[in-house]
């Protein structure tokens, strides 16, 4: 009697195993759903401000969106540039990824890694900012990513220094006035500017940004279309002989290829010349790199334009970074709603109010506190094309080739038509 009950009780005992069993694969499952909208995001690495920002932006889109987590994670600058690739090609590629645009951004769509954009961007997305913007990472009339902010290269001026001189900064507006005015400061015993011509990239504002002045973004885009005889064409071997007629004018610092970026910052914060051409982002560093760690003070600082070259294309465009995200191909459709999310018009106008960056949305700029910072909105929201430093547009082995000839000009060690058939032939074998 005892075994007959159980035995019986055992398909009871087998239904409650299997309904807990069942309960359990529910609740994986529900599990498996909830990781599935996970939205990682891969961003270089940057200040615990600008970290703080996007930690507050994530908690109030999971607010809104209890079924959606959101991850940022940061890798180092020079690492982010090495790593990436390899990330997307494994299974531990991120949902979204910072980018900058360019021929960098075409490598990835073209291997098949990103997510195309456009249809999502029609809906009043892409409205929210300037057409140069969009146009950093558009492709072929596709859309391929969104951008967060911009960077604009000019020139940083100690206006201590050229009062001195008695160098009217503002006045400055053609590369004729630029000329003169080195001159100036040079017979007034002052260093006009200072470079660092030995990590190649600050050089290559000089020579990239007369390209873009004589060539234009559109003269650029169909040089790399093979139009007009290529990088060999006249506005970028005249960009090379520009650039080496300033140099012979004695505007840099002694020994200035042999100067790091961040020791001419240095310089530049310590009051060691009246000039300096980078990026609108070197305000802070500069000032943090000087002896005093304050810099050139802020009634003694102007950003100023590139000079107009005459008969230039692009002297209505613009010239330096602009960064943003692209979204991989099989992320999820809560990875791009997280993404307009984070660069809508409010969070855009935030990231202005707290100093982190100059943000591209529309209207934004009303938040910046710096007039240095306005001064960039104003520049970017007057352009007719912001073009994307050369070393990065044009990807990363023809970038070298720009960086490279750039010093060598600057040396006298090439003529602006090796240098230009240099580009153009880095950029047929790249």
């Amino acid at each position: 009697m005892h075994m007959s009950k159980q035995r019986a009780s055992q398909p009871a005992r087998g239904k409650r195993w299997l309904a807990a069993a069942l309960a359990v694969s529910s609740g994986l499952a529900a599990f498996v759903a909830a990781a599935d909208t996970t939205v990682r995001v891969l961003r270089v690495e940057i200040s615990d401000v600008e970290k703080q920002y996007y930690a507050d932006v994530v908690a109030e889109y999971e607010a809104q969106n209890p079924g959606v987590n959101v991850v940022f994670e940061y890798i180092a600058n020079e690492a982010y540039k090495t790593r990436l690739p390899t990330l997307l090609q494994s299974n531990q590629r991120p949902d979204i990824f910072y980018s900058w645009g360019g021929e960098g951004l075409r490598d990835q769509v073209e291997a098949g890694f990103v997510r195309d954009l456009t249809e999502e961007m029609q809906d009043g997305w892409q409205d929210l900012y300037p057409e140069s913007a969009v146009r950093a990472f558009t492709l072929d009339d596709r859309v391929y990513g969104a951008p967060l902010y911009a960077t604009v290269v000019g020139f940083w001026a100690n206006t201590a220094l050229t009062e001195q001189a008695g160098v009217d900064i503002d006045a400055i507006e053609t590369w004729e006035d630029l000329q003169q005015a080195v001159t100036t400061l040079r017979e007034s015993g002052i260093t006009p500017a200072v470079v660092g011509g030995q990590d190649g990239w600050p050089m290559h504002f000089y020579w990239g940004y007369l390209a873009t002045r004589l060539a234009g973004g559109e003269g650029i885009e169909a040089a790399k279309q093979g139009e007009n005889g290529g990088f060999e064409g006249e506005p970028f071997v005249r960009a090379g002989e520009l650039l080496q007629a300033f140099v012979e004018l004695n505007p840099f610092q002694s020994g200035f290829m042999a100067t790091s970026y961040e020791r001419a910052s240095a310089m530049f914060g310590d009051g060691e010349a009246a000039l300096h051409l980078m990026g609108d982002w070197d305000y802070i560093p500069s000032k943090e790199r000087s002896m005093t760690g304050e810099g050139v003070p802020d009634e003694d600082l102007e950003f100023i334009r590139f000079p107009r070259v005459d008969d230039g294309a692009g002297n209505d465009d613009s010239f330096g970074g602009m960064n943003g995200f692209a979204v991989t191909r099989d992320a999820s459709d809560e990875a791009v709603d997280f993404l307009r999310f984070l660069l809508n018009e409010e969070n855009q106008r935030e990231a202005a109010r707290l100093g982190i960056f100059v943000p591209v949305a529309h209207g934004s700029e009303e938040e910046l506190d710096t007039p240095y910072a306005r001064k960039v909105a104003q520049i970017l929201s007057e352009s007719n094309f912001h073009q994307v430093f050369l070393d990065q547009a044009l990807g990363t082995s023809v970038g070298a080739t720009v960086n490279d000839i750039s010093g060598d000009l600057a040396q006298g060690e090439i003529t602006p038509e090796e240098a230009a058939a240099q580009v153009e032939e880095a950029w047929m074998f790249r």
